[in-house]
């Protein structure tokens, strides 16, 4: 997307005045912002301005789009030995609450949810002390033979990091096996706040935030793209704020890998810092609308409505953010740390929030391509796969069009 002449120059006369200007010059011509113009923009007081920049780099990207998809969550164990002070989710073995999926169960549990035609499974856990390193093979494998064509989002650097260690591998040892056996995309978790000195405070067993960069860079490397995120609302700085930014910009020059930028709003709920007060709306667009104009090179950013609430996610799309994320059937881990939002939308549900918005729903795959569903839903294409296989679709309503093709039921299900 490109924006007019007469767009530009509207920016500009809307600046004109401003402290910002210099920043929506730069905004106006896409010259890269410096550190310090994002320290400008998370001080500023001027917010209204703040939002109208992140908005037109957002609709300059993408239109009126606003773009989701259906997507399950899957958490295969809660078991970790690491006790992140952030973290209201995990279990230590043998703390009561902790669980463990065989392989089996984890395939029964991925196809109970999915009544609206799940194109992308998401797979995060615990870092297990105990599980053997072809837990993790054998998964995806089965995964991918029982969903030949849904997206397996699997494994943050974090666990990419700990699987490795358990089977006495390299990372790149480990994120080829998990490639061929499956797995097609990292989650972007994990990466927290990269500063050390704020690691030390809420996650000071997990790998540095340069551990976290160079496992992404292999995962890139190797061709499997990732997300990423920034925790914040802990007990970081403006100044680490942006120095993340700036290093997720530097590593997306270098690779090219990152798919999606994810702000994750810390919720202090049931974690070690319940003194700490969770972030408002207004700092959550903040940050949204400052990771928009940082993050240059990155096509999106995206509002987790989970974390912030439907409501506050209708209004990021007009401040920045392109994309709701997507349905994430069976939420759990912002949920234990206190979050009041559903577990999971409905497609339907979701395309009513956009809509809202004043946005237009764009069901997208992996790829960011348009799914295609026929008249009731079924999905036919998605991730660049045909939907075909195991149960005759039923006849579709008087006067629309029949389809021929066998899709599988757990797909088709609308």
């Amino acid at each position: 997307m490109t924006s007019s002449p007469e767009g530009v120059d509207r920016l500009l006369e809307r600046f004109a005045s401003s402290p910002l200007a210099p920043i929506a010059r730069k905004v106006a011509g896409k010259e890269r912002l410096s550190f310090e113009d994002g320290l400008a923009l998370f001080a500023t007081r001027d917010l209204h301005g703040l939002f109208a920049l992140a908005n037109f780099d957002r609709e300059r990207r993408h239109g009126n789009a606003g773009y989701y998809n259906v997507n399950r969550y899957l958490n295969p164990t809660n078991l970790c030995w690491v006790d992140c002070g952030l973290c209201a989710w995990a279990r230590r073995p043998g703390v009561e609450g902790g669980y463990t999926m065989a392989v089996e169960e984890a395939v029964s549990e991925a196809a109970s949810g999915w009544h609206d035609g799940v194109t992308e499974l998401h797979i995060v856990g615990g870092l297990h002390p105990t599980l053997p390193y072809s837990y993790y093979v054998d998964l995806m494998s089965a995964l991918r033979s029982r969903f030949p064509g849904v997206h397996l989002k699997a494994w943050t650097m974090v666990e990419l990091d700990w699987i490795a260690r358990v089977g006495k591998k390299t990372v790149a040892e480990a994120i080829a096996d998990l490639k061929a056996a499956g797995m097609d995309s990292c989650p972007g978790g994990g990466a927290e706040i990269f500063e050390k000195r704020v690691r030390n405070v809420i996650c000071a067993n997990k790998i540095t935030g340069e551990e976290w960069l160079q496992i992404a860079r292999e995962c890139h490397r190797q061709g499997v793209k990732t997300n990423v995120t920034m925790l914040y609302g802990s007990v970081e700085t403006a100044a680490d704020r942006v120095d993340h930014l700036v290093r997720i910009r530097e590593m997306q020059d270098e690779t090219g890998g990152f798919l999606g930028f994810i702000p994750l709003a810390f919720h202090p709920e049931g974690t070690q810092f319940p003194h700490l007060l969770a972030a408002g709306g207004l700092e959550d667009l903040r940050v949204i609308a400052v990771s928009r104009l940082m993050l240059d090179n990155l096509d999106h950013v995206k509002a987790y409505w989970v974390q912030i609430g439907e409501k506050l996610a209708e209004v990021a799309l007009q401040t920045g953010a392109d994309d709701l994320v997507g349905t994430v059937t069976e939420e759990t881990i912002t949920h234990a740390a206190g979050a009041r939002t559903e577990t999971g939308l409905s497609r339907l549900q979701m395309e009513k929030l956009i809509r809202d918005s004043g946005r237009e729903p764009f069901e997208r795959d992996a790829f960011y391509e348009r799914v295609v569903r026929d008249p009731d839903g079924r999905v036919l294409r998605a991730n660049r796969h045909d939907f075909t296989a195991t149960g005759r679709i039923a006849a579709p309503p008087a006067g629309l069009p029949s389809h021929s093709s066998e899709i599988d039921p757990a797909i088709a299900s609308s």
